[in-house]
């Protein structure tokens, strides 16, 4: 979305953002754009990851409207993006493979994989050359208060809604007290303003790990995202710049991510290429791996306080067999500068008024999206014959249906609102 500098009458609004990973970091830069003060806050400036085969393990797929609002704030890690514009997904009991072609929506492509480390490098290389307007608190959010609550937490946390909010940041000898405006939590999924303010969050159990690596096939990945669901979860081979290196994110059980993790290299490589039915050749190499639980998760709320948003992780948990999670967190901040473009004025005397339709839309929109990938996470869980007929006679219908398949390219790549 286009950012304009259109708020020099408001320049006294202070906003915090708490959490600087690419939630945070881009909110906070587009803020800044746009005349606001922001304090942005986290435990500490961003950390090398694991590399491996000479990429970062970690890694994000991102939908054209994330990059969009990346490229509005300078911080698009172009050499670290690797676009892809097609899309194979296929089962393990079916024989018609699901096809998506950017060309389909007259797109470049429909996404990038980009690597953690060097864009959380360009964002922050942003936010210290907006020293002028982004100030960064390095320490740990202890308590949240407002003049008629000072004190011990609580989580019933009200006042005036002309009141400010107090964010008191413990740091390592030091308390520091930020007043602000607004305070948009984008702390993760452990969230600490969450947590604080006691929001409830509802846990939907997946029982799966999620394996992440990377390897070197033998045939090259045609900038393409492959996927194919196994009974026991997805497995993901999705493109890097080198044409033999994919990123692998590959959900299953928990039993079986332990031994797959105490395999040897050979034998790894060997049990991921049969997995993988060999669409890519030989898998010649892999990095080190790595392993954390699958959860989804939604808090009860999106807006606990009126001067207290949550988005992101934060707000909403799911599973990634679709990418859609950091695009959810940026599609958070691109609905919420369109209210604040609107009128800022609210922010000063009444928030709740304008972000009230923002939090019960953001709940709703992330309603939709857990109870869809737990549906499609099940329904690929099942191995009777019957339904995986039925499976595999519906992705054939589907790839058929050329309008709808649009229909689904443009709302997954964020580009339903536009055109």
């Amino acid at each position: 979305m286009p950012v304009t500098n259109s708020l020099s009458q408001d320049s006294q609004i202070h906003l915090a953002v708490v959490g600087a990973g690419p939630v945070g970091a881009t909110a906070a830069l587009l803020l800044a754009k746009q005349g606001y003060k922001v304090t942005l806050i986290d435990r500490q400036e961003p950390q090398p990851g694991p590399v491996g085969l000479g990429m970062d393990i970690r890694n994000v797929a991102l939908s054209p409207a994330s990059a969009e609002l990346l490229k509005g704030v300078d911080a698009w890690p172009q050499k670290f993006a690797a676009a892809y514009d097609t899309m194979k997904i296929w089962e393990q009991w079916g024989t018609n493979d699901l096809l998506f072609n950017a060309a389909d929506v007259d797109q470049p492509a429909l996404g990038w994989i980009v690597q953690v480390a060097p864009l959380l490098a360009a964002l922050w290389q942003q936010i210290r050359a907006q020293a002028e307007q982004i100030n960064v608190v390095l320490g740990q959010v202890q308590s949240i208060e407002t003049p008629s609550l000072k004190g011990q937490l609580k989580s019933q946390l009200q006042g005036p809604q002309g009141e400010k909010v107090v964010l008191v940041i413990q740091q390592q000898d030091d308390e520091q007290r930020v007043t602000v405006d607004l305070v948009i939590a984008a702390d993760g999924a452990e969230s600490v303003v969450r947590k604080s303010l006691g929001v409830p969050a509802m846990l939907i159990p997946t029982g799966q790990m999620a394996l992440t690596t990377i390897v070197q096939t033998a045939n090259v990945h045609e900038n393409t995202a492959w996927q194919r669901f196994l009974v026991d979860g997805p497995l993901a081979l999705l493109p890097a710049n080198d044409a033999n290196l994919c990123s692998v994110v590959w959900s299953q059980s928990e039993a079986t991510c332990q031994r797959r993790l105490a395999l040897s290299d050979e034998e790894f490589c060997r049990e991921l290429e049969h997995a993988f039915e060999s669409r890519l050749g030989k898998i010649q190499a892999v990095a080190q791996r790595q392993a954390f639980p699958l959860r989804q998760q939604l808090a009860e709320t999106a807006m606990p306080h009126p001067r207290i948003v949550l988005i992101g992780d934060a707000l909403r948990v799911v599973h990634p067999l679709a990418g859609l999670g950091v695009n959810l967190g940026f599609e958070d901040i691109a609905e919420l500068l369109k209210i604040i473009q609107v009128n800022a004025h609210f922010l000063l005397d009444d928030p709740s008024s304008g972000l009230n339709k923002f939090a019960r839309q953001r709940h709703l929109r992330s309603e939709s999206m857990l109870r869809a990938l737990d549906g499609l996470k099940r329904l690929y869980a099942q191995d009777k014959p019957a339904i995986s007929w039925l499976r595999n006679a519906g992705v054939g219908i589907f790839n058929s249906q050329l309008w709808l398949k649009r229909q689904v390219m443009r709302e997954a790549m964020g580009l339903s609102s536009k055109q």
